[in-house]
């Protein structure tokens, strides 16, 4: 077990890093578009879902780190080492994977807000064509950011750095100087469920819209994949045993040999000293970072969402992503508009390229631990895996770019998240609960938490999919 650092003060900023890349990607997503969508349309009563998806998922996330501290391999690796078949679950979870983030929602979202900066105004139907072109130039920049630095986990990790902390200080600045005291208290209150205009507790409004409703809860805080692409981050961090596993460099850097399968270390007193050491910083870059990043970046644009935005507004369309800028712009001034706009595209754009580079790893990961033939390929270069990869699945985005509406990709993705949770709990409580020595296995209050956690997820994609089932039958479920 390798030594864990001992940061201290600003020490910690290069020691934590998984998490910051995962509360990039939640930002981007469930906390900008699709919970403020949920609060304007049935209310901010409904955070309750918020708060306890956030808690759930900081839990969930410490499991997947558990298993990737102890071994030093992504938890898909753990995933392949049960039955029926390693190669069996290698598909069903690159199937799963490319269900949630094969659709590229974010960088088409993103095309609404640029096209809001060049045009002035909210795209419609006409506009399709153009906002394409944007989305297309886009996702194409994501693909050529991550050709460059040395290791391609580090660099995410400095992009979303500058996203958090630029992000939330600005949602912060404008929630003080535009958002009046009384929304405030509304917000807050809205995450036990209560509403203080109406008095009482309103936790699930009339007429809901389900299909809104998992969405929402399956990103809020990250969502699915990206909670378990967790590990791979991890992996390329060196966090725990992953110090003796080696990383995925990026085309301009160096060849880094990578290995295609876990550690054990001896449960010494040393070795186990060490192991807290590590859990530390894990539990700061989760608690620390993750789970006070995702509440603030929930609670700071709904606030703003609902000082502008009518109650009521159907967020969707291509212009999605601008509301909150033409919104704003109308009411105080349009370089306010602009200004939020600026930041709808950095936020959209950086967690396109977080699921990307996620999509990515992960199917690298699955076919490096998986093909021995894949492994001995030009040389045993893992990069020669990952950007054949990467080709592919920004070639099927260019194309899923045109198959619909941004905003229903996005609210797609997210549902498929919520079923990814459900099966992904149970099956990384068996791993952590089987493959792991019983000195490093999760106590009895985790693995309750992992089944409230799939139960929670669970009533949500039942929701959702009984809604489709209604929507086919004319509203008459047998």
């Amino acid at each position: 077990m390798p030594v864990p650092p001992n940061p201290k003060g600003l020490g910690w900023i290069p020691v934590v890093g998984p998490g910051v890349i995962l509360l990039g990607l939640s930002i981007g997503s469930g906390e900008f578009l699709l919970g403020p969508a949920m609060i304007i349309k049935h209310g901010p009563t409904v955070l309750w879902i918020a708060a306890c998806a956030i808690v759930l998922q900081t839990l969930f996330n410490l499991e997947v780190m558990r298993y990737t501290l102890a071994t030093g391999e992504p938890v898909f690796s753990g995933f392949m080492r049960t039955g029926p078949s390693a190669t069996g679950w290698a598909w069903f979870y690159a199937a799963l994977y490319f269900l949630q983030n094969g659709w590229p929602a974010w960088a088409a979202n993103a095309a609404g807000a640029v096209f809001f900066l060049s045009a002035g105004r909210l795209a419609t139907g006409a506009d399709a064509n153009t906002v394409y072109l944007i989305g297309l130039a886009t996702y194409a920049a994501c693909f050529g950011l991550l050709l460059f630095g040395r290791r391609i986990e580090r660099t995410l990790e400095i992009l979303n750095w500058v996203l958090v902390g630029g992000v939330l200080i600005g949602f912060a600045t404008l929630a003080i100087l535009f958002v009046p005291g009384s929304i405030w208290a509304r917000t807050l209150a809205g995450f036990v469920g209560y509403d203080t205009v109406a008095g009482g507790f309103h936790p699930i409004p009339a007429d809901i819209d389900l299909t809104l409703l998992g969405a929402f809860a399956a990103f809020t805080g990250a969502g699915g994949m990206a909670n378990l692409t967790l590990s791979n981050w991890a992996r390329d961090k060196g966090y725990g045993m992953s110090g003796n596993a080696g990383y995925i460099a990026s085309a301009t850097g160096e060849k880094v040999n990578l290995a295609h399968g876990g550690f054990a270390f001896d449960q010494t007193p040393e070795a186990m000293g060490r192991w807290k050491g590590w859990w530390r910083i894990v539990r700061v870059d989760q608690w620390g970072v993750f789970f006070v990043g995702a509440a603030l970046g929930m609670a700071l644009p709904a606030m703003l969402y609902l000082a502008f935005v009518p109650a009521g507004t159907a967020i969707s369309g291509l212009g999605a992503a601008a509301t909150l800028a033409e919104s704003s712009g109308r009411a105080v001034a349009p370089i306010l508009g602009m200004i939020v706009a600026v930041m709808a595209v950095w936020i959209l754009f950086k967690t396109q390229l977080d699921q990307m580079e996620g999509l990515t790893r992960a199917i690298t990961d699955i076919l490096w631990t998986g093909s021995r033939r894949l492994r001995s390929w030009r040389g045993g270069d893992v990069r020669a895996v990952y950007y054949g990869v990467l080709i592919v699945g920004v070639t099927w985005g260019a194309i899923a770019l045109k198959l619909a509406q941004p905003f229903f990709l996005l609210q797609l993705a997210a549902n498929m998240a919520g079923v990814v949770f459900v099966i992904a709990s149970i099956h990384l409580l068996y791993i952590n609960c089987t493959l792991l020595p019983p000195a490093l296995r999760p106590p009895l209050s985790r693995r309750i938490a992992l089944v409230v956690f799939a139960a929670f997820y669970g009533t949500f994609v039942t929701l959702w999919l009984g809604s489709l089932l209604a929507g086919a039958t004319g509203g008459r479920v047998h």
